[in-house]
């Protein structure tokens, strides 16, 4: 009986556990919506209420048709084609090339693998200055390409397509020959329904990993038509004795947290399946 009372006990400290390590994590969202339904002076004068105030339609309406320096959905859509852009184009190229490395037999493909596995080294700021610079003699400034181009490549996809690809048996490859399948319909019939929770966790990381760059798209645009919501966001924060308007600032902060949360509560099943899988 004691120790039904213990387990008991210590599944109910368990959950108050993690209750307070939510409510701990959320507080800063929590305050951010907050501030968002508020006036101005609401904020500015303390204490900032807890409860949600009536300005939210308001705040929000301002903020996506007009913001600071450019409207809140044009910044939404310019991240939203980036990070899908990274996104597609990543696991494209990544799947793709692993597929090339595991499958077909050609001159030097692991010394090809390993200088792809070796760009893990090179981040973005390492080679920002020669990209820029191809970039802007490409004529990609201030476009969506520019974005987008310069970052679909990527090794650690490659890498875990090709360990994939690796567990898969041989006799299955030699079962599709066999039925007459060619490398084309190998690919697409058998290998991309295996890889589909493997495609599914990586589009939530580099989906949110494409969201959230900053330091590109703040090199390759000049045009605040272009601004990406991150950059937006950045731009609203005053400087010096300027005035800030925080409720857009606000309301702008929890619009640029829905698209990634979308995408991780919508994937989330198959994302939890691709990384917990033990053949992955």
């Amino acid at each position: 009986m004691s120790m039904v009372e213990k387990k008991g006990a210590s599944v109910w400290l368990t959950h108050i556990g993690l209750i307070l390590g939510i409510a701990v994590m959320c507080f800063p969202i929590w305050f951010a919506f907050v501030a968002s339904t508020v006036t101005q002076q609401d904020i500015i004068r303390p204490p900032l209420p807890l409860m949600p105030g009536p300005h939210l339609i308001e705040n929000y309406k301002r903020a996506l048709l007009e913001g600071v320096n450019a409207p809140v959905w044009k910044m939404l859509v310019n991240s939203t084609i980036m990070a899908l852009g990274i996104t597609i184009g990543k696991i494209s190229i990544s799947i793709i090339s692993a597929y090339a490395i595991v499958y077909f037999r050609f001159p030097f493909r692991m010394v090809f693998f390993w200088l792809i596995f070796l760009t893990l080294m090179l981040p973005v700021e390492v080679r920002i200055v020669p990209t820029y610079e191809i970039a802007a003699g490409l004529g990609l400034l201030n476009s969506h390409a520019g974005l987008i181009f310069p970052l679909i490549a990527s090794a650690t996809a490659t890498f875990l397509f090709r360990q994939l690809f690796m567990t898969i048996p041989d006799e299955l490859v030699e079962a599709a020959r066999i039925d007459g399948a060619g490398p084309m319909r190998f690919f697409r019939d058998i290998l991309l329904p295996l890889s589909r929770t493997n495609i599914a966790a990586l589009f939530v990381i580099l989906f949110i990993y494409g969201w959230n760059q900053y330091l590109w798209p703040l090199l390759v645009t000049t045009d605040p038509e272009m601004n990406t919501i991150v950059m937006g966001i950045k731009q609203m924060f005053p400087s010096g004795d300027d005035w800030a308007d925080w409720p857009v600032i606000m309301a702008t902060a929890i619009l640029a947290m829905l698209p990634p949360a979308a995408v991780v509560l919508f994937m989330q099943r198959l994302f939890i399946k691709g990384l917990v899988e033990s053949e992955k």
